[in-house]
């Protein structure tokens, strides 16, 4: 990767990684971190909870594993409140690695606190906690390429505010095989989505793009202006950046 390359995707991506003590989920298929507690509560659609599991097929999932791999449209008839930044069927015994940590780094922080605030200006706020999940480099399930997708979820909160900020840096492929994807493209079947459930079987958010072809071009779309990252208000949750050619029902887009 060039000098200037490697900046872009430090600004686009928060620390991740050995380096910033992350922790590294299993190599395993359909795999999940064990159940995590958190050190404060974390508001997602005016509930509070205080367990997530990271899971290897992109989903941040509270109070309840996910190791489905073809992602169903929102809202899911079962009731499981999770935030997808790219739900499909990663394989990381074929590739890549899945990081995650909580932190109340005063660096970390104050990044993530002066880029909610510029989103965000007429919210005041100022973030006291993070937790960061990074997909990064992963293989799909069947893969016979060096295809590799970089993606992360970041939730923060100043205990009565919540937000998620979603990062994509580098997206090669949509599909795997066992959701009738090409295994040497990644692409075709049932594509990867990404969003939010709220588990009330009314109220979800779909990213454009999601489960389409289109969805491989997220690293180029965005609703704060800044390509390849999505930004929302969560514990209220409120859609934001609406492109005006987009209709809007039930906090979805159409």
């Amino acid at each position: 990767m060039n000098a200037q390359r490697a900046q872009e995707k430090a600004s686009l991506l928060y620390p991740y990684g050995v380096d910033e003590h992350d922790h590294k989920n299993p190599k395993l298929d359909d795999g999940t971190s064990k159940k995590l507690s958190l050190a404060v509560p974390f508001t997602f659609y005016s509930k509070k909870y205080q367990t997530l599991y990271v899971n290897n097929n992109g989903v941040i999932s509270f109070d309840t594993p996910v190791k489905q791999y073809t992602p169903d449209p929102f809202p899911l008839a079962d009731g499981r409140p999770f935030v997808t930044p790219y739900w499909g069927d990663v394989n990381n015994v074929l590739g890549g690695d899945i990081f995650y940590r909580e932190s109340t780094d005063p660096t970390l922080l104050a990044r993530i606190t002066d880029d909610i605030n510029q989103y965000f200006s007429k919210i005041p706020y100022t973030a006291t906690w993070a937790f960061v999940a990074t997909w990064d480099d992963v293989a799909y399930y069947g893969s016979t390429s060096n295809k590799g997708n970089t993606f992360q979820a970041v939730l923060t909160t100043d205990t009565k505010t919540s937000f998620i900020i979603l990062n994509y840096w580098d997206i090669q492929w949509t599909t795997g095989v066992a959701s009738d994807g090409d295994p040497e493209t990644g692409l075709g079947g049932t594509p990867a989505h990404a969003g939010f459930n709220s588990g009330d079987e009314t109220n979800f958010y779909n990213i454009p793009g999601s489960q389409t072809e289109a969805i491989i071009n997220i690293t180029k779309t965005s609703n704060v202006n800044v390509p390849g990252r999505w930004v929302f208000q969560v514990d209220d949750f409120k859609v934001t950046g609406v492109p005006p050619k987009v209709a809007v029902s039930n906090n979805c887009f159409l």
